[in-house]
């Protein structure tokens, strides 16, 4: 897709880019990168989410880089019905981020898509990371980033691919091989290290103590609310057990539950088994290897007394044969 279309359909109008909801390295790196990109045409950007920067190491990169993100909460009485919204790291109806007042007049992914909207400029890509793609228009362009903007762009392809393990493409080499020229390696280095926080220990430990396996599936609730980001970590880390191959983790909190899927089996894809497994009760998709969902506090106190096994049961029946 040529970037230079989406250009023009955003010269002379601010642009609001907006993140999936509690937005990750990826997501942060996808935006920060596709507003400076702008700049180089005069296109004034405002970079806008829903929930919180709830990790420390998505607020290391926030201070790091320093990058300018505005909670809807804090700018929607400014927001008018005319203004253009480009979603980045995701898509309209995804299940991951609210449709804010505005037009989508765009959206940049690397998720499948699964509700089909008529965007002005759609760039949808199977690829490791979306920063891979925001990389690609900087190189189809000709436009050197500056450091700060391709090491964030690095960092956001290296934490969505799990340092280039999970899910990775050619494209995402590439966009690699051309970053690499531009960053601050000390500055990676330092967001790549300590990320993670005392309090943190307690999620791996309840992770730990409540898991239980069904066939190679794992699964384990967290009894207290955890950030998304740090679901999608322990998803990660039950996964690592020998015995699993798709692991579902989930984590009740105030406004509902919220679940993370990761699977490395070929013939279970968790975009789809998140999306079967929480029809009618909540959303849910994402790439083959990694996925999330939500569970409204409503709809999860109305699966009855025995809500985790509604869950398990949900997900069981979506695997099939291949659990």
């Amino acid at each position: 897709m040529d970037v230079r279309k989406l250009i023009k359909i955003c010269e002379g109008k601010h642009v609001y880019i907006q993140t999936h909801n509690f937005p990750d390295p990826d997501a942060i790196a996808s935006a920060y990168g596709l507003q400076k990109l702008f700049e180089n045409f005069g296109i004034a950007s405002t970079i806008i989410y829903v929930g919180k920067i709830d990790k420390l190491s998505t607020t290391k990169m926030v201070e790091t880089f320093g990058i300018e993100l505005f909670s809807h909460d804090s700018i929607a009485k400014d927001l008018r019905d005319d203004d253009y919204i480009i979603c980045v790291d995701s898509q309209k109806n995804a299940g991951n981020i609210l449709d804010v007042t505005g037009e989508e007049i765009a959206a940049i992914d690397h998720h499948p898509t699964f509700v089909q909207v008529d965007y002005r400029y759609f760039d949808q890509r199977i690829v490791g990371a979306c920063a891979t793609i925001i990389t690609g228009y900087y190189r189809d362009l000709g436009i050197e980033p500056d450091t700060n903007t391709a090491t964030a762009l690095l960092y956001g392809i290296k934490m969505d691919t799990l340092q280039f393990v999970r899910g990775v493409t050619a494209e995402d080499i590439t966009a690699y091989e051309f970053l690499f020229k531009y960053i601050d390696d000390e500055t990676l280095l330092r967001l790549e290290g300590n990320n993670m926080e005392y309090k943190d220990l307690q999620a791996y430990g309840a992770a730990i103590e409540n898991v239980k396996l069904y066939g190679v599936a794992g699964f384990s609730k967290v009894d207290f609310a955890c950030p998304d980001a740090l679901i999608a970590i322990l998803s990660d880390f039950i996964l690592s057990l020998v015995e699993v191959e798709v692991a579902i983790v989930y984590s009740e909190r105030e406004d509902g539950v919220k679940l993370s899927i990761r699977s490395e089996k070929a013939e279970v894809n968790a975009g789809e088994i998140a999306r079967k497994a929480l029809e009618g009760i909540g959303s849910g998709g994402g790439h083959a290897a990694m996925a999330g969902g939500f569970i409204s506090k409503e709809a999860y106190m109305n699966l009855g007394n025995f809500r985790d096994d509604v869950i398990r049961d949900r997900f069981v029946e979506a695997m099939g044969d291949n659990i």
